[in-house]
């Protein structure tokens, strides 16, 4: 590396920066929008990027009605499109209410009218529309048992398709006769369209049975209500459905492009950059413990006259509550990370989502470094009860290694690099 970039938490936060930078709709987006149509259009959309999408979207085709929900503090100035704040990961009734401001709209259109609607993660919680006997308190209840469950973000969604009058195809169908181009920003592992903020706009194969069985498998505790849909039938579009036969769904950016540009990035810094997958998942505390071993195996076998490895890696990992702890899936990887490290010398980590959010804090993710334990040992904290406790985020907090970043107005999932630098010359 160069004397100019030998920190590695600069090192780390730099690439970190670049994954999110690559991800911005406001750099992607235009190169994937047709000519704008010459009849009505109407801009749809919900996430965690969605206001930012909305704002690329007039930059190109100037001012357009539509109508836009994304998270509180997320907004974006845009001409013509409303954008709407609400709640994120626990819906609220303003959640609520947009979304059914939205299926009016769509409801108004004709088969010469043309919907593009704006997908990013995030669009679960904000695109809030109960299955009839459910109510938002019900939705609530079921949104933050799920996300306690430790259950993967497929399996997730699955229950909440299942529980919507909006998700799993209902509101491309609800736009129909119009045409409809979809672009998403995908957070899921694998990106498949399907899963990205629950697939409104996406044919659906599954049954209410497969989501009462996610709710078995994973001991889920759910409203009444809840249970009585799923034992019913529920409205999610089958993916032959002829009310789905003009829409189109494109994924533009995804998170194997920020990981490619950061790994790129970490070359001209003279790193051997090694990506390990896209899409991995997990509970977060064993492939913290998985990384750890790949980190340990490869520094032993670094020479001095070696260039320093990079791991880097992204998906979706999940944190089963057990404590009473404020934390999230990227703080928890982070502190089993350096439980498992045992303080060895020369291997730093970060790990953030790139939404800016990671669990429900409005902290990204943290940073880990040879000295952690030591520091937090110094400071009467215990880095194990910590972890039992899921509270990494307190952990971090009082070391001063939480990355905060505000809103980034985008969202392409968890974001980890382990640094690894080989021993120096005795």
């Amino acid at each position: 590396m160069t004397d100019a970039a030998t920190d590695p938490k600069d090192i780390l936060r730099a690439l970190f920066d670049r994954a999110v930078e690559v991800a911005d709709p406001m750099r992607s987006l235009a190169a994937y929008l047709p000519p704008k149509p010459a009849g009505r259009v109407v801009v749809v959309g919900a996430g965690k990027a969605s206001a930012r999408m909305a704002e690329a979207v007039e930059a190109a085709w100037g001012p357009c009605q539509g109508l836009v929900i994304t998270r509180y503090g997320y907004a974006r100035p845009c001409q013509g499109i409303e954008i709407i704040e609400a709640a994120h990961p626990v819906p609220d009734q303003a959640g609520v209410t947009a979304t059914g401001r939205m299926l009016e709209l769509l409801g108004s259109l004709g088969k010469d009218d043309f919907v593009l609607a704006l997908i990013s993660g995030g669009a679960s919680a904000l695109l809030c529309a109960p299955a009839a006997g459910m109510t938002l308190a019900d939705k609530q209840a079921v949104n933050a048992a799920l996300l306690a469950s430790g259950a993967p973000i497929d399996r997730m969604n699955t229950v909440r398709k299942h529980l919507s009058r909006v998700k799993g195809g209902q509101l491309a169908a609800a736009a129909y006769p119009a045409g409809m181009l979809c672009l998403m920003i995908s957070d899921v592992p694998g990106d498949d369209p399907a899963f990205i903020g629950s697939g409104p706009t996406v044919g659906e194969p599954t049954g209410p049975a497969d989501a009462a069985g996610v709710i078995d498998r994973w001991a889920i505790p759910i409203p009444a209500s809840a249970a009585e849909a799923l034992a019913g039938s529920s409205g999610v579009v089958p993916p032959n459905d002829p009310r789905l036969a003009k829409v189109t769904n494109l994924v533009f950016a995804a998170p194997a492009q920020s990981l490619q540009s950061a790994a790129e990035m970490a070359r001209t810094l003279g790193v051997d950059a090694r990506i390990l997958g896209d899409a991995i998942e997990g509970e977060a505390r064993e492939v913290a413990a998985e990384q750890a071993a790949q980190a340990l195996a490869i520094l032993a076998e670094l020479g001095p006259e070696d260039a320093p490895v990079l791991l880097l890696s992204g998906g979706e990992l999940t944190v089963t509550r057990r404590g009473n702890g404020i934390g999230g899936p990227n703080a928890e990887f982070c502190l089993a990370l350096a439980i498992a490290l045992q303080g060895a010398r020369g291997v730093h980590a970060i790990a953030c989502d790139t939404d800016g959010v990671d669990g429900a804090a409005e902290v990204a993710g943290a940073f880990v470094g040879p000295d952690t334990l030591t520091r937090a040992n110094a400071a009467g904290i215990d880095p194990q009860s910590s972890l039992d406790l899921n509270d990494a985020h307190s952990f971090f907090a009082h070391l001063g290694d939480q990355i905060v970043t505000g809103p980034t107005l985008t969202n392409v999932n968890d974001f980890r690099a382990i640094l690894i630098a080989p021993r120096t010359k005795s």
